[in-house]
């Protein structure tokens, strides 16, 4: 599951039980990546916060599809297999179309997101890019390149937040060895206008 210690369920008492009853949902699964804060459930909390608001709020203008894929497009530039695995099993889900599915993960196994991309998504797409590989090269002129492709100003926030928050769980996963055994893939969290809700479906 990890290199560090983590507490299941049965082993969890007080907040951290707590917490676990909100994050697990019908299927009783806590990802790994949320175990891995058992230790520390106020991180868990955070995390928890910061994922549903950069990627599931019922605020969000972007189609929460496309949001999955910046997800899974920056994972794989950061190698990091745990979140491309698990956002890319969502991203699938939520398009619906398996044909569709398999040219957005060619085009992020391959590094060519023009095989699936174009337009402002694609700009969109090359904005996390540079921000996951080179943030400090970013200049006002690429906020003002993602307005001329059409996006406003709140969509790119968006994208920066979702790139961002993929930084954190990357690194999450990666520097403490998080991987998926005894998971399934793909679950995301309910789409409910609470934004307390973080029950998984």
């Amino acid at each position: 599951m990890s290199w560090i210690k983590t507490l299941d369920r049965k082993a969890a008492d007080g907040r951290l039980s707590a917490i676990y009853d909100r994050v697990a949902g019908k299927t009783g699964q806590i990802d790994n990546i949320l175990s891995a804060h058992s230790l520390r459930p106020h991180t868990l909390e955070g995390h928890m916060a910061l994922y549903k608001a950069a990627l599931h709020h019922y605020g969000n203008a972007l189609d929460k599809a496309y949001l999955e894929a910046i997800g899974t497009w920056v994972s794989s530039l950061n190698k990091c297999a745990y979140c491309v695995e698990h956002h890319f099993a969502g991203l699938k889900r939520l398009l619906a179309n398996d044909e569709r599915a398999a040219q957005i993960r060619d085009a992020i196994d391959s590094g060519i997101p023009e095989r699936a991309f174009a337009g402002r998504e694609l700009a969109g797409l090359r904005y996390a890019e540079l921000l996951t590989r080179a943030p400090h090269t970013l200049i006002e002129q690429h906020v003002i390149a993602l307005r001329d492709a059409g996006f406003d100003d709140g969509e790119i926030l968006e994208i920066n937040q979702v790139t961002a928050y993929f930084a954190y769980a990357n690194r999450t996963v990666l520097g403490l060895g998080v991987n998926p055994a005894g998971e399934a893939l793909g679950l995301s969290p309910n789409t409910s206008d609470d934004p307390e809700n973080w029950s998984h479906d």
